[in-house]
């Protein structure tokens, strides 16, 4: 039987390496039910390379690199045959995705406002605690009205974060660079001139303007090194932190950087950062981005996540459309997050519908944590998730029998708006109370969730 194979994949080999290859090395998702063994026999016949394996000891989802189209040499009469043969399930390109920004014209005021407040047990500006966004959703009613202040912990997979914030550092845990293949998540490795965080609290910096996507008080060196480089993503991962920290001060955070400070990432970086995230005990996975077309291995990367009782919140995109974009759009097992003005009105720009969206929250001149132990401000449904993901940690503080079916249909009782806002905006006291007040079984209130 050995020898059969053997020469069947001989035969494979020369029918798929007919094709001239070229210079570039392609990236390649491949999945398998035949571990490890089966694609490198793949990579035998066809002639590409393993890079490694993207789910740790699964041994199911591993990164491929060849020499021109590995999918249009597979399609060559031979995938039929390789996935009985070999059992690979799919082949997909390893492509490159963008971070959503929303370009910025303004300074909020609230920069200004830079007055030192506690905030359980750190200081903070007033700005940051009081903003908008947190009176919106309640967030003071539902964390003293049910003595909650977060719990477990809250993976973010984004650009990386500013390991020595002063607000955040104490609920860090040691993150991974995926972008490197290195531990650590540190944003200011993608920036050599400022690699060791040359701020220190900004006491004498202004609000700017920074690559015409975010706010931030920053000083002058600092954001001319900022504005005259590709880093127009740079402070995204550490904003997005910040709000989860803003609604769950107590729950640790896992930062996971998938992107780099351009604002680009890999799929495969986003694919290994959320099965790393599940094998490192999360509750919680906050996703800021989003892409147009699904993914196999991102989808069952998700399923993985699921099965495991970890809950998934992503951004619904700043596109404004309908069109599914994911993860938002893998319904039942991701829920998607649109943005909302602080006037309880959809932003204009913020995508819509029962495909992408399962609620919305506040998404306009938040105020976060920014590289440098400074603060910054931006817009977009990337930080209206990170405001439901917090959420989400301080319903297993409330109660800590959660799984993604359970804080869906607790995060539905939100305050209805629109109809293309699916079941409204982010209420946290409506959230919690709705949850403790729950029988410890699946209610028939599941709505689309149930499977």
């Amino acid at each position: 039987m050995k020898r059969s194979l053997y020469i069947l994949l001989i035969l494979i080999a020369f029918i798929l390496v007919d094709a001239k290859p070229a210079a570039a090395q392609n990236r390649y998702i491949v999945r398998t039910t035949g571990g490890l063994a089966s694609v490198v026999n793949l990579c035998l016949s066809a002639g590409c390379q393993v890079q490694g394996s993207l789910d740790g000891s699964i041994g199911q989802t591993y990164l491929v690199t060849y020499s021109g189209n590995l999918i249009s040499a597979l399609l060559n009469g031979t995938l039929s045959l390789l996935e009985s043969l070999l059992g690979i399930q799919s082949v997909e390109p390893d492509n490159l995705l963008p971070i959503p920004l929303r370009p910025m014209s303004v300074i909020p005021p609230g920069l200004n406002d830079t007055t030192p407040v506690n905030y359980y047990g750190t200081v903070v500006t007033h700005a940051y605690a009081t903003q908008p966004a947190a009176q919106i959703i309640r967030l003071t009613d539902a964390q003293q009205g049910f003595n909650v202040s977060g719990t477990g912990i809250v993976a973010v997979i984004d650009t990386g974060v500013d390991t020595t914030h002063p607000v955040l550092y104490p609920v860090l845990l040691p993150g991974y660079d995926f972008t490197r293949n290195q531990p650590g998540a540190s944003e200011w490795l993608d920036v050599p001139l400022l690699q060791n965080g040359n701020q220190n609290g900004n006491s004498q910096g202004q609000p700017v303007i920074v690559q015409q996507s975010s706010a931030a008080i920053l000083d002058q060196s600092s954001a001319a090194i900022l504005d005259g480089g590709p880093y127009s993503a740079f402070g995204h991962g550490t904003m997005t932190t910040g709000l989860v920290h803003l609604v769950a001060p107590k729950a640790k955070i896992l930062p996971l950087k998938a992107f780099t400070s351009n604002g680009s990432g890999y799929l495969s970086n986003i694919v290994a950062a959320l099965y790393y995230a599940v094998q490192q005990h999360a509750n919680v996975v906050n996703m800021s981005f989003d892409v147009s077309a699904p993914s196999p291995a991102l989808n069952q990367a998700i399923s993985y996540a699921n099965k495991n009782n970890v809950i998934l919140v992503a951004a619904a995109g700043n596109e404004s459309t309908s069109a599914p974009v994911y993860p938002a759009a893998v319904n039942g097992k991701v829920m998607g997050i649109a943005s909302t003005t602080n006037w309880d009105t959809r932003s204009s720009f913020s995508n819509y519908g029962s495909t992408d969206v399962w609620i919305a929250a506040p998404g306009e001149y938040v105020i976060s944590t920014f590289p440098g132990g400074t603060y910054g401000s931006a817009s977009g449904t990337s930080f209206s998730s990170p405001l439901v993901a917090g959420t989400a940690a301080l319903l297993l503080n409330a109660k800590s029998s959660l799984n993604q079916t359970k804080a869906a249909s607790a995060l539905s009782h939100a305050v209805q708006l629109t109809p293309d806002l699916h079941y409204g905006r982010l209420d946290a006291y409506q959230a919690i109370s709705s949850w403790v007040n729950s029988s410890s079984s699946t209610s028939g209130s599941c709505l689309l969730l149930c499977w």
